[in-house]
């Protein structure tokens, strides 16, 4: 894999890509720093839950790094090609957003509809989700 060009590179300079990446980790930070109130983790044992609260605080400062590597490296594409060992945990984002999406949608929870947001921005951002879910895999 080292010898081939990630073209998930292209995609998140050129063609915009970085703009839902952004957007589904800070999706995801924020819905770490709201696991607490998740529908379900309600239910968990109290241990559970702390066990939970613990790992989410130690990835939020992962994620907001992420977003900054994202940001300082979009001026060239060798610069944005060191991301590509992220590729799980950008992944883990946008699939955690679009999980949410699809919660509030069918759900209506309102803990997901408030997570979400625009309902109408978000239910836009799942063909866009899946778009980049491939792209990021893509090498050649």
């Amino acid at each position: 894999m080292s010898g081939k060009f990630w073209i998930g590179a292209i995609y998140l300079k050129d063609e915009g890509g970085y703009e839902i990446i952004i957007k589904s980790l800070k999706h995801y930070r924020n819905r770490l720093k709201t696991i607490g109130n998740s529908p379900e983790l309600k239910d968990a044992a109290a241990m559970f839950s702390s066990v939970l609260n613990q790992q989410a605080m130690k990835t939020i400062p992962i994620i907001d790094e992420t977003i900054q590597k994202i940001q300082n490296n979009l001026s060239d594409i060798q610069s944005i090609t060191k991301l590509k060992e992220g590729i799980p945990f950008l992944e883990k984002a946008l699939s955690c957003y679009e999980t949410d999406i699809k919660k509030a949608q069918d759900t209506g929870h309102e803990y997901f509809v408030k997570l979400v947001g625009n309902m109408v921005e978000a239910r836009d951002d799942l063909n866009t989700i899946k778009i980049a879910l491939r792209k990021i895999k893509q090498f050649e």
